[in-house]
């Protein structure tokens, strides 16, 4: 495997993108949704590398080494050797084809010697965690992860990236083939829980309308004083901590939009009735620690050293962090080292495994690393 990475600005892409050397099967673009010529940086890449794959999405940040910028493309051009790889992709109408739209990509992908399989969705129209379920139910013992595209913390209009496409209400899948691919995965927080568990009393999916019998919206803003004037995007700042049952790892929520008709809440992830849910709110070195934490349990699962990492952390990291917040990337790079290229993107829900033996879920407010290599 070959990876060339590659930081390309508004007025300067043509000169940077005109650098690639590399015989690319795969090209990854995370794209500012403030970038202009993101149609010309497509088109240009799809005719330099008509045989190669073209996936990517907007972001809330993009991540290329160490830093972390807006208005730019983090794009990177990967040589597969021994590997191979093959993309599969769904358009939907609304949140409601979620599941099935993950079982028709896994279906799909499913094919001798399916390693490893990487995600990129639409953030605001696909229910995220039914999207998991879906590919779950047909490849339970394929690695799963990818991440939810993002609009910075407007939460209006995501894309993503197929071939020689810009779309919304689309999904990418690209399944990798071959035992010679090294695949290296982990997901973590960083989040303090405050204030009691309350119970979940009415929720439909994603949507969540009562706790503990009260209307939720009425309630999580009493928590949230003066920032509840910014709703939606001052919800990530304050994100729900959900457990199925006493025995479960708890599960990340953010929001995605607030309803004042019916005092709803919309998550990225379903919020089942009977699960139990406490308000989360941020500690800087803890969630600079999460993202360590994270790149230590992607590590654990390559014994060799790793070509590619791939990071996708949340908007709501990035909100939190906000000068610092290249410092979690830089955790990152001190635990996996100098080889590896880094690149990745702040979304808007994260996908991947708890750990090595854990099924594969839909993360908010998380780190998550994906590490790529052939041996």
């Amino acid at each position: 495997m070959k990876v060339q990475q590659i930081s390309l600005q508004q007025d300067n892409w043509y000169e940077k993108a005109s650098t690639l050397n590399i015989e690319a099967s795969l090209i990854l673009l995370f794209v500012s949704p403030n970038f202009t010529p993101k149609q010309d940086v497509v088109n240009h890449v799809i005719t330099k590398y008509p045989e190669a794959i073209v996936i990517g999405c907007s972001t809330a940040g993009e991540i290329s080494d160490i830093t972390v910028k807006d208005e730019t493309v983090s794009l990177t051009a990967i040589q597969l050797d021994k590997v191979t790889c093959r993309k599969s992709s769904r358009e939907i109408i609304d949140m409601n084809c979620s599941y099935k739209s993950g079982q028709y990509l896994a279906k799909d992908l499913c094919t001798k010697g399916l390693k490893h399989v990487l995600v990129l969705s639409d953030g605001l129209n696909v229910n995220g965690a039914d999207l998991v379920s879906g590919l779950k139910s047909m490849i339970p013992n394929v690695s799963i992860t990818g991440g939810l595209a993002a609009d910075g913390s407007d939460f209006n209009k995501t894309f993503v990236i197929n071939n020689n496409q810009i779309v919304d209400k689309t999904i990418i899948a690209i399944g990798f083939y071959g035992d010679n691919l090294k695949v290296g995965y982990s997901s973590k927080g960083g989040w303090d829980s405050f204030g009691i568990e309350r119970l979940v009393t009415k929720s439909n999916k994603n949507v969540l309308y009562e706790l503990d019998g009260l209307p939720a919206l009425e309630l999580y803003k009493s928590f949230l004083g003066e920032q509840a004037n910014n709703l939606p995007s001052s919800g990530l700042l304050f994100p729900l901590s959900m457990r199925l049952h006493e025995d479960s790892t708890p599960i990340v929520r953010t929001i995605l939009a607030v309803n004042e008709s019916d005092q709803s809440l919309t998550f990225a992830g379903n919020i089942p009735e009977g699960s139990y849910v406490r308000l989360m709110k941020a500690n800087i070195d803890r969630l600079i620690n999460g993202a360590a934490d994270s790149a230590e349990g992607a590590k654990k699962k390559v014994e060799e050293h790793t070509e590619l990492a791939i990071l996708i952390s949340c908007v709501g990291r990035r909100l939190v962090l906000k000068q610092m917040v290249e410092e979690e990337v830089e955790a990152v790079r001190d635990i996996l080292g100098d080889k590896p290229s880094i690149t990745g993107f702040y979304s808007y829900g994260e996908i991947a495994p708890f750990g090595e033996f854990s099924p594969c879920e839909l993360h908010n407010q998380t780190m998550t690393i994906t590490t790529l290599s052939e041996c």
